[in-house]
């Protein structure tokens, strides 16, 4: 059985982890989407103002995956939660209980810091939704996640500048 080992991500993992994220991309069907660089997660998630935390998983000393997690709050509780932004495991390393302990170990850091909740979005054909069930999260069936980019939030910018 492989050694897994989980440790939070620093930032001379920034290459190593936009690797991931290329690589995440691609299983997505969205492999030139990824615009982000090195530069931007090591200043996005180690620099003086984190937007981000990232944890990495290795068997047997080999990187094999990433969980990449933000903070964000419940209006109605009054409570910081958790976001999970990405969970990748290579292929190669699935079926090792990678993701399982990367999903655990954020579950265990959204305790210690009093999250009551850990949320996170899944595409609809992603086999990975069966992975959740497993773990017994459930897929909301009255929200539904929204947002824009680009040119939508430029647009509402011009708006509120032009007043």
């Amino acid at each position: 059985m492989p050694k897994l080992a989980i440790r939070s991500a620093a930032a001379e993992d920034a290459g190593l982890l936009l690797q991931m994220i290329r690589e995440l991309a691609a299983y997505e069907r969205l492999a030139g989407a990824v615009v982000a660089s090195e530069e931007d997660l090591r200043r996005y998630g180690f620099g003086p103002e984190r937007r981000f935390e990232a944890l990495i998983a290795s068997l047997d000393g080999e990187p094999v995956g990433f969980a990449l997690f933000l903070p964000d709050f419940s209006t109605f509780s009054g409570r910081p939660g958790l976001f999970l932004e990405d969970l990748y495991v290579r292929e190669r390393a699935r079926r090792h209980g990678v993701g399982r302990r990367l999903v655990a170990r954020l579950a265990a850091i959204a305790v210690e810091r009093g999250c009551p909740a850990l949320h996170f979005n899944v595409l609809t054909w992603n086999p990975a939704r069966g992975f959740y069930r497993r773990l017994g999260f459930a897929a909301s069936e009255e929200w539904q996640p929204w947002g824009g980019a680009g040119e939508v939030v430029h647009r509402l910018a011009r708006e509120d500048r032009e007043g």
